[in-house]
């Protein structure tokens, strides 16, 4: 089991700059971020021992964590395909 955070930045290293012009300029978007980094950290803290957590708790982080991430990913594609 790999304990490495998940940040945005490096789960889509090739949209640093759609990143930052949607965390900047969409409400709706930043709300997602925002959430996954919430999600992302917990599960961080789990998996290194910081936090106790049941496995089935981890479990629906993790599924809550790629939800975010799979929206993130479609209005990321979104972003550049209209070249926002």
């Amino acid at each position: 089991m790999s304990h490495v955070p998940h940040e945005l930045h490096e789960e889509f290293p090739q949209a640093e700059d759609t990143l930052h012009k949607l965390k900047t300029g969409d409400a709706h978007f930043a709300r997602l971020a925002d959430e996954y980094h919430e999600i992302n950290r917990e599960v961080h803290r789990i998996e290194t021992d910081v936090s106790p957590a049941s496995d089935e708790a981890l479990e629906e982080l993790k599924k809550k964590r790629l939800h975010l991430k799979d929206q993130i990913a479609a209005l990321i594609a979104a972003a550049e395909n209209t070249g926002s």
